[in-house]
């Protein structure tokens, strides 16, 4: 740490959606400072030329290279790593043996078991104890943290047969690289379904509720939808359930109880009620044999880099919510 108690945080890939974020985060955080943010396309540029909002908040400028005389890994506490699908695992391996600080890879390099090595996958609600030992760790995808939360408390209580779901996310959910469907002209008053029940997020979700639920057979029907808005997941979530709905209820309020960021309610969730944030909203109903329960997260914050800073506050021992108390934006 620095003299003042603060943990020197490094960035690889700093220009991207999800690095912004952190960003964001980082820069406000009563205990952390980072130290640099590494991306070969902005070299030598403020951090603002990429993250316009950063104006004002930050003089550091992007470095081409950590692995040059302008960049340096030294005394670096911990790294994320915000490269894109593919390239982390590169990066990884590339980090010289002296490098002894921690890795928080947000990319799907290491979620899967077979490609973990020795990384931990990052989903703190279920894997918190794991997450404070570690030193490397696998974020989960924004998908994938959205639906896990739904499933959780009754993956815990090995309540889980087969599950559908249909969920809507933002354009910033595909990155910041222009593509076909992403561009305006495309998305905007438009929907349409991707990847359906072929979607990348299956793998690491199956992996945790078969952690969970020795009885889960593994079937996870998933659609996805492309959302004609930039930020936030929406995830509708239904299965076969025997218990009823006052009792299920209580299985999801009980389980996330000391939660600080999942919060049980009553009412009809929206997106707006967690797009900024790092919060996750649930809504759990009971319509005839099928348990109906709604998740809401913003894809960038719980969904990426406020997970990130989450599992970082827990690796350095510090109160899981610290400089995560972001608001929404309502309007």
């Amino acid at each position: 740490m620095t003299a003042d108690g603060k943990i020197k945080v490094g960035i690889i890939g700093a220009a991207g959606y999800t690095a912004g974020e952190l960003l964001r985060i980082l820069v406000n955080h009563p205990n952390a400072e980072v130290v640099f943010a590494q991306s070969a396309s902005h070299a030598g540029e403020p951090l603002w030329s990429a993250h316009s909002d950063l104006l004002g908040e930050t003089d550091l400028r992007f470095i081409s290279s950590v692995f040059t005389s302008e960049g340096t890994l030294g005394g670096t506490e911990v790294l994320f790593v915000c490269s894109g699908h593919g390239k982390s695992k590169d990066f990884v391996h590339s980090l010289p043996s002296s490098y002894q600080g921690a890795i928080i890879d947000l990319s799907n390099d290491f979620r899967l078991k077979a490609d973990a090595e020795d990384f931990v996958y990052g989903l703190p609600e279920a894997f918190r104890e794991k997450i404070k030992g570690a030193k490397h760790i696998a974020n989960p995808g924004c998908f994938a943290t959205a639906i896990q939360l739904a499933l959780l408390p009754m993956a815990k209580a090995d309540l889980l047969p087969e599950i559908h779901v249909t969920g809507i996310t933002g354009s910033t959910g595909a990155g910041q690289a222009p593509s076909a469907t992403t561009h305006f002209s495309c998305r905007n008053d438009n929907l349409s379904v991707y990847k359906a029940f072929t979607h990348q997020h299956l793998g690491e979700i199956g992996e945790t509720l078969g952690t969970l639920a020795p009885s889960f057979g593994g079937e996870i029907n998933f659609v996805p939808v492309r959302g004609d808005f930039a930020r936030g997941i929406l995830a509708s979530v239904y299965f076969d359930c025997d218990l009823p709905e006052e009792a299920a209820v209580d299985v999801y309020k009980d389980y996330y109880k000391n939660e600080p960021f999942v919060h049980v309610i009553e009412s009809n969730p929206d997106m707006k009620m967690v797009v900024n944030t790092n919060k996750c909203v649930l809504n759990v109903c009971k319509h005839g044999r099928k348990l109906h329960v709604i998740s809401v997260i913003d894809n960038l914050i719980k969904g990426a880099s406020g997970q990130a800073v989450q599992n970082m506050n827990l690796i350095f021992g510090l109160p899981e919510d610290t400089g995560l108390h972001l608001k929404a934006n309502r309007f």
